[in-house]
């Protein structure tokens, strides 16, 4: 069968369950379903690392992790919250540190599949955001899945279990998911360009 498909988790905000990082969870478990080994950097973990600055070359070991976990994945999910507009500034900074896999012999995202998902109080943020982050994907040379999840957080989303409370929004973070999956199973196989 070969090494099982990987898929990376980036998602959330400096508070532990947030709605970002919850989508990202439910996405990741759409992956994991269909065979994908998941992995999550969550809104805490963003959250902590320094800010990214073009001519540092030191890294801390949560960065050189992060970037080796990115290096050796074939998928990425990304969920951010919408703030004024376009993605929150722990996933942006998370985003720019890939700068670090330029050089690779398979530079930044190339190749992989980045399922976009973006939660916000307002369906205006959600669609601004999903465009941004669509756009960053493209920059990173990245194959965004054909759908993108917008969802807006102004009702409850999740019980305290951390489920989705709404079949509609569940079947869509399990679309980006599934999305990423079969997308890095394609191209894994040769199916893919």
């Amino acid at each position: 069968m070969g090494e099982a498909i990987k898929i990376v988790g980036i998602g959330g905000t400096a508070r532990l369950n947030s709605s970002s990082e919850r989508v990202v969870r439910c996405a990741l478990a759409a992956a994991a379903a269909e065979g994908a080994e998941i992995e999550l950097f969550d809104g805490p973990f963003l959250a902590s690392l320094p800010l990214y600055i073009p001519d540092r070359v030191e890294r801390t070991e949560n960065e050189r992790r992060f970037v080796e976990a990115v290096r050796g994945c074939d998928g990425v999910i990304v969920g951010s919250p919408g703030y004024h507009g376009s993605l929150s500034g722990p996933i942006k900074n998370v985003l720019d540190l890939l700068e670090d896999l330029a050089r690779d012999e398979r530079p930044y995202l190339e190749g992989r599949a980045f399922g976009s998902i973006v939660t916000a109080y307002g369906w205006q943020a959600c669609g601004t955001t999903l465009v941004a982050m669509r756009s960053i994907a493209h920059a990173l040379r990245a194959w965004p899945t054909p759908f993108g999840a917008a969802v807006n957080a102004s009702a409850p989303l999740f019980d305290e279990k951390g489920d989705c409370l709404d079949p509609k929004t569940a079947e869509q973070l399990a679309i980006v998911g599934r999305q990423v999956t079969e997308f890095a199973q394609w191209r894994r196989a040769g199916l893919a360009a």
